[in-house]
């Protein structure tokens, strides 16, 4: 599925909390998403949660300590992370070990 954007939507500020993500855009709306659509937001702490920045002039988030990456395209699609479940199964391991 393809969106057609006529103008550049960026996200300008997130808000996460225990249950959603919630992004405010340059259009001034915001969206949101269950957070347990993002597996490594949901596993990650609070600090690592809020350890977030805006990437791509606004086309994107990146979390530095949960090695995530959203595009504010996926988020408009209403798609949640394709992560396969071994591949979050190594992940949750490696974060076990530290």
């Amino acid at each position: 599925m393809s969106i057609l954007i006529e103008k550049e939507i960026k996200a300008s500020n997130i808000i996460i909390s225990e249950e959603s993500i919630s992004i405010d855009l340059n259009d001034g709306r915001s969206i949101s998403a269950p957070l347990s659509w993002y597996p490594r937001l949901f596993h990650g702490t609070l600090e690592e949660r809020n350890n977030w920045e805006i990437i791509g002039n606004g086309a994107g988030i990146h979390w530095p300590d949960l090695d995530e990456d959203l595009s504010v395209e996926s988020l408009l699609a209403g798609r949640p992370s394709m992560e396969n479940a071994s591949s979050l199964k190594k992940w949750l391991e490696l974060r076990n070990k530290t």
